[in-house]
């Protein structure tokens, strides 16, 4: 199937005149400044849907001094600026909808220090998350956020997204590690948020702030994180139910056994067939039966305990009506399983179902949750697939409507989706557990948050960015 993006755009743009252009061009050089449309329409979407926005022109810079030269030309002249990393976000996060510059961060490409006395390392933000990983394992270092895009995503789009995937069940997410980010703010001035330590009660946590403001308050060039030591050995296990609602309450019983798998995640059948489908896999068995898997991953240092805690999971499991369990013998059938679950989102979405939603419960309501996403299914006349996080309660929904391929240009499903939201929030979660908000989710932002919270982000957007020019209208309007 074939997805054909459709061109949204929100506002009128800002033209940029030659002179500008000539301005910036002495600032990165000609050959980092685009603008023809061939070469700037890859800038113009991400993973979101089926969105185009194409920017005027992109902007490749390599310094922090380079960063905050544009930004002082695009705060004074009030110039529209996206913030860029790979592409790979699922909020509409880089999509530049109100024209301007792209600022692409594909040059800022370096791991410029490992301290592995403190345990920590210095990149800059263009560094694949997956190279950051496999270059501190080397040395026997771990840092465990590993969203599923690891292999192309930019650990500076991890940072702006607060990023999770499958370990934050036991290690947590981006935030938990960040310990101090140089940005540079919409004026042009270049700041450090925080120091490289540990603890740190010096003022307001600036990088704190910075994590998970989706590019919205500065652009980060340089990130200090926190590394933890490797663990040795893992094992992998998965389980096969009948009843997808018995595999969802499986998962909240596991945890209060007291057991803390290093991963947890659910797939639903449907998505299981689509993706051993596109890569030709046979890793996981598909019975005719089988409604759900979950994916259990024990880690650490003593390989005998772990078995036994993987056994006595196994057992736990007896009372939901698990039907077959497989443990990985070996490091490629893990690699095997653990790629099949990575690209459920690629192929559910070649698939036709192009509309994601990133939803988070406490876990022990995801059977009500996945529940309710079934019957709104079945209500609204949309087909729903789950995956996702299930050890945390991030549950992702990809939704497949005949009708449209987004949820911009279809009131039905806007009015499926707020239902939709409407469950989370009366199920004590949110809307976004790791995704972010971006464009596609910022009409839902009332459901879950009073106005006086959206006034306070409010204010402090205003105080990074008066003039409202770095990924402005992402999360919400300013008034």
């Amino acid at each position: 199937m074939i997805l054909h993006l459709a061109t949204i755009n929100f506002y009128c743009y800002f033209m940029l005149n030659k002179e500008l252009i000539e301005s910036f061009e002495q600032i990165v050089g000609k050959e980092n400044v685009l603008t023809q449309k061939d070469e700037i329409f890859q800038y113009g979407h991400d993973e979101t849907e089926t969105i185009q926005c194409t920017p005027e022109l992109v902007l490749k810079p390599n310094s922090a001094k380079q960063i905050a030269e544009i930004m002082a030309i695009c705060h004074q002249k009030l110039i529209p600026v996206t913030p860029r990393g790979a592409g790979t976000g699922l909020s509409g996060g880089a999509i530049p909808h109100k024209g301007g510059v792209v600022l692409s961060m594909e040059k800022f490409n370096k791991i410029i220090a490992i301290d592995e006395k403190n345990l920590q390392v210095i990149t800059e933000p263009g560094v694949i998350t997956e190279v950051l990983q496999n270059t501190v394992k080397e040395k026997g270092l771990f840092y465990p956020p590993d969203p599923s895009s690891k292999g192309s995503c930019f650990i500076g789009g991890n940072i702006s997204e607060n990023s999770g995937g499958p370990k934050a069940v036991k290690y947590g997410v981006v935030k938990d590690y960040v310990l101090n980010l140089e940005v540079v703010l919409p004026n042009g001035t270049i700041i450090e948020t925080g120091a490289n330590v540990l603890k740190n009660s010096t003022g307001y946590n600036l990088t704190q702030l910075i994590v998970g403001s989706e590019g919205t308050l500065g652009i980060v060039t340089k990130i200090t994180l926190k590394l933890i030591p490797l663990p040795k050995f893992d094992v992998l296990m998965l389980a096969s139910f009948n009843n997808l609602q018995k595999a969802s309450e499986a998962v909240s019983a596991i945890f209060r056994a007291g057991y803390t798998p290093s991963a947890l995640e659910l797939v639903e059948i449907d998505a299981l067939k689509i993706v051993s489908n596109m890569l030709d896999s046979h890793a996981i068995p598909i019975h005719e039966n089988t409604a759900a898997h979950l994916i259990i991953e024990l880690d650490g240092n003593n390989k005998d305990l772990m078995m036994q805690e993987m056994e006595s999971i196994a057992g736990l499991l007896e009372n939901f009506e698990v039907g077959d369990l497989y443990f990985a013998e070996d490091e490629a059938q893990k690699n095997e399983l653990w790629k099949l679950r990575r690209r459920v989102a690629e192929a559910v979405k070649l698939a036709g179902y192009t509309i994601e939603e990133d939803t988070v419960v406490p876990r022990a309501y995801l059977p009500e949750l996945i529940k309710g996403v079934k019957d709104l299914a079945r209500q609204h006349g949309f087909e729903a697939v789950c995956y996702g996080h299930a050890g945390d309660g991030n549950l992702h929904i990809r939704i497949k409507d005949p009708r449209t391929t987004t949820s911009y240009d279809a009131p039905h499903m806007q009015q499926a989706l707020g239902e939709l939201f409407k469950l989370v929030k009366k199920l004590g979660g949110t809307i976004s557990g790791e995704h972010g908000i971006g464009l596609i989710q910022k009409k839902y932002m009332p459901l879950v948050m009073q106005e006086a919270n959206l006034q306070i982000m409010r204010s402090i957007k205003k105080a990074f960015d008066p003039n409202n020019i770095l990924n402005a209208g992402k999360i919400f309007d300013m008034q």
